[in-house]
């Protein structure tokens, strides 16, 4: 009578040995080459004979090409659980701040910060940030470019500026601008840009705004949509190169689809949002200080054009009242615990930031 089948002892030995094997090389892996490296010498035989057992209960695949295995999902699946994001390196850490700390605005540190990630991972780095209606307005201003024809600048914390040309249905002249600027920066600093759009639009629709110069002149430009925020979040993205290097026997055609799904930057924010709410599918770490990493492996459910990728993210705070999301995007052989490590240190570096603003 056989034995139960049980991932402990050798078996889960001899399992993360191939998978460490395979992160390192990308390659299958083959019994002789496991027995060389494990200090407790097995011979290629017993080896073969554990890579079997391991392949029938899903944790090894056999390529029909290669006397090697390689890991499944499933498998590093497992194996990521028992890993751990560490501190960075010094030189690492000096890396990452001195590029944050010399941005001159929350746009700019977003853009560095995809750039960061890339560099420490060799991966695919993307920061994300809600929508503007999210962010915590500092003020608006009016500057008339025709009789008819408005600039309206918004900026909220962080240094975050948009801009928007409207047309408006009637004159307003430059002195009644600067009267609608005032009462809008005085009333509503500090607020969240769409809990200012709605404040305003209850102010208006009070009987009183028929008798108030200021709020009749702010109806005008409530309907021209001066405070509308950002539709969609924005997303900031560095290391497309890396990814097609780490990932040399794709075809020209799956290249072409993988390089097209990361270009369609609303879908790419879907994935990362339904990867980092999606409990079922993923790991989840703590990081050094207690920050929460996503973990998972296999995106092609979400987006087919990723099959073999891996997707390591955070939900962060960029700025008070901004959340954002961070992460790597890799093959599923990617180095998880350096990847780990600066998504955690990147995520805790926002939120330290934040809470000294």
């Amino acid at each position: 009578m056989s034995r139960p089948f049980s991932l402990t002892g050798r078996n889960w030995e001899i399992l993360t040995d191939i998978i460490r094997n395979y992160i390192s090389t990308g390659e299958p892996v083959g019994s002789k080459s496991v027995s060389e490296q494990r200090k407790e010498k097995l011979s290629p035989a017993s080896i073969r004979n554990v890579m079997a057992e391991l392949e029938s209960h899903g944790y090894l695949a056999h390529p029909h090409t290669s006397a090697g295995r390689l890991p499944t999902e499933k498998a590093i699946r497992l194996y990521v659980d028992t890993l751990s994001a560490r501190r960075l390196r010094p030189f690492e850490a000096d890396f990452v701040e001195t590029n944050l700390r010399a941005a001159s605005s929350l746009e700019e540190r977003l853009d560095r910060s995809s750039h960061v990630l890339a560099a420490l991972t060799h991966q695919v780095g993307i920061v994300v940030s809600a929508p503007l209606s999210e962010a915590v307005l500092e003020r608006v201003q009016f500057l008339r470019l025709s009789e008819r024809r408005l600039l309206v600048v918004l900026v909220a914390r962080g240094d975050v500026v948009r801009d928007r040309i409207i047309r408006l249905a009637e004159e307003i002249p430059a002195e009644e601008l600067e009267r609608i600027a005032n009462y809008v920066n005085q009333n509503f600093a500090g607020w969240k840009v769409s809990a200012t759009r709605l404040e305003i639009l209850r102010r208006i629709e009070e009987e009183r705004a028929a008798y108030d110069a200021i709020l009749r002149r702010l109806r005008l430009l409530y309907l021209e949509g001066f405070l509308r925020g950002d539709a969609m979040a924005q997303i900031y993205l560095d290391g497309t190169a890396n990814l097609v290097e780490s990932l040399p026997a794709l075809d020209a055609e799956r290249l072409r689809r993988l390089l097209q799904a990361l270009e369609e930057k609303e879908k790419l924010i879907e994935l990362l949002d339904e990867c980092i709410r999606d409990d079922m599918r993923m790991s989840v770490q703590k990081g050094p200080a207690g920050e929460s990493l996503c973990v998972r492996i296999g995106l092609e459910e979400a987006y087919p054009a990723m099959q073999g990728l891996a997707l390591i993210g955070a939900a962060c705070t960029l700025e008070p009242g901004l959340t954002g999301r961070i992460a790597v995007i890799g093959p599923t052989r990617m180095q998880y615990e350096r990847v780990m490590s600066a998504v955690a240190h990147l995520a805790g570096l926002f939120q330290g930031l934040s809470e000294t603003n």
